[in-house]
């Protein structure tokens, strides 16, 4: 049973299924996280999809501050384009296709 979304950005349980298997564990030393992954996770793609500023995160997401560090601390890592090749490769294998494009359109009106 999927639990209630709160915003169109929110992941579904199953997408969720898919996406914490591929962040970095938690660190084993120190303190523990004190906000749930998934809602840090739903706050970052809040943030993306609405173009709002980090600072204009709603309430009922951990405080902004968390959001952008694990933000920040995930990208220099390289998680998030990880992620994103191993997610676009799932995609293409599903629909029959090569995990990697072997072509690209480039429009005019976008490239001079």
């Amino acid at each position: 049973m999927d639990r209630v979304r709160r915003y169109p950005s929110d992941l579904t349980d199953g997408e969720w299924a898919l996406v914490e298997p591929m962040l970095p564990s938690p660190q084993w030393m120190g303190r523990p996280e004190k906000h749930p992954r998934r809602a840090v996770v739903d706050g970052i793609l809040y943030v993306v999809r609405t173009g709002c500023a980090w600072r204009y995160l709603p309430v009922d997401f951990p405080p902004w501050q968390t959001v952008y560090s694990h933000f920040q601390r995930w990208n220099r890592r390289g998680v998030t384009d990880r992620n994103l090749t191993e997610l676009r490769e799932e995609v293409r294998l599903a629909h029959d296709r090569q995990p990697e494009p072997t072509a690209g359109i480039i429009d005019s009106q976008s490239v001079r």
